[in-house]
């Protein structure tokens, strides 16, 4: 039985150790499977993680989102060719919401840019968000620390689009890019979500469209119409992003976003640690969860577990108390 256990150990260990030596020199199966690994949350793909993340921290991991419709995804389409063009590696994530049938990511986003699937500086990945809110997948920043691991320049991660729930991504990415579409009334909406504040750059797409200027006037006199702060009000300030007109569809505008890319990229590298440390809270929290409630859930607890979620659903236990005993169910071991 020790044996076996051992050999269980092992064997996971083994496997990543290949994988990842083989997407280190570019193997972009092995990649793939190491992002399957971390999607299903196998061992192998925390033995992988573990010897990949000293290696990541030198990709720009740029956000993408905004509400369903603003064209997320014919904008990152446009974004690739200008990208590579300059010889820079890209990455894609396009996190897609969950099949309810198969519980996996449906492909619309992969479908569209299957155009560069040949070249073999761009990768893209559809991921499922699983039931996750918040407009990225459990597995998306594990993902991009891979990516950013094997030497992709610029990672761009694509939320779900479900309108008010995506402020996630700032804490995801090194800059956040919010689309809007005009005449929409989704600079409304914006605001209602924090997405506003959140952003680094926001992009009115469809500039073709009647009203795309108008709409990108109204959105900076918003960011202007910052409330007055009292004395002593040490809070962070609100950010103050660049406001561009783009039509991805023709490409108008795309070079004019890329250069704003790379300057918050550039003032958010001289700005400190204060992004890492957002994302690396994001994702050490995220696995204690995780940890946690599979603790909870495991053979020996979960009877327990069950009953207390019961007395709550029963009204008979409160959910503050249960939480206390579950948690001092955890403490004793």
């Amino acid at each position: 039985m020790a044996r076996r256990a051992r050999s269980a150990t092992i064997e996971p260990e083994a496997r990543a150790g290949e994988l990842v030596g083989a997407a280190l020199a570019g193997d972009r199966l092995a990649l793939a499977r190491i992002l399957t690994a971390v999607e299903d949350g196998t061992p192998v793909a925390e033995a992988a993680l573990r010897r990949l993340h000293p290696r990541a921290g030198r990709a720009h991991l740029v956000g993408v989102t905004g509400p369903p419709g603003a064209g997320k995804s014919t904008l990152v389409a446009a974004l690739i060719p200008r990208l590579r063009s300059a010889g820079r590696s890209v990455a894609v994530i396009a996190v897609d919401p969950s099949s309810p049938i198969t519980g996996g990511a449906l492909l619309g986003d992969r479908v569209r840019m299957q155009a560069f699937a040949e070249d073999r500086d761009v990768f893209i990945r559809s991921m499922a968000t699983r039931g996750h809110a918040g407009g990225l997948g459990p597995a998306t920043g594990a993902a991009a620390t891979v990516l950013d691991a094997v030497g992709f320049d610029l990672i761009l991660v694509e939320t779900v689009g479900t309108g008010q729930s995506e402020v996630e991504v700032a804490a995801a990415a090194d800059t956040t890019v919010v689309l809007e579409a005009p005449e929409m009334g989704d600079e409304v909406q914006a605001i209602k979500a924090g997405l506003l504040e959140v952003a680094d750059i926001v992009v009115v797409n469809k500039g073709d469209r009647p009203g795309a200027a108008r709409t990108a006037s109204q959105l900076r006199a918003m960011l202007v119409a910052v409330p007055r702060r009292e004395p002593g009000d040490d809070r962070p300030r609100p950010k103050r992003p660049d406001i561009l007109v783009a039509t991805a569809a023709t490409g108008a505008g795309v070079d004019e976003l890329i250069a704003a890319i790379d300057r918050h990229g550039r003032q958010a590298a001289n700005a400190g640690s204060a992004a890492r440390l957002a994302r690396a809270e994001a994702q050490v929290w995220a696995i204690v969860g995780e940890r946690v409630r599979a603790s909870l859930l495991d053979a020996v607890r979960s009877r327990d577990t069950h009953s207390i979620l019961a007395d709550v659903a029963e009204h008979r236990v409160d959910p503050y108390a249960a939480a206390d005993r579950l948690l001092a169910a955890l403490e004793r071991g």
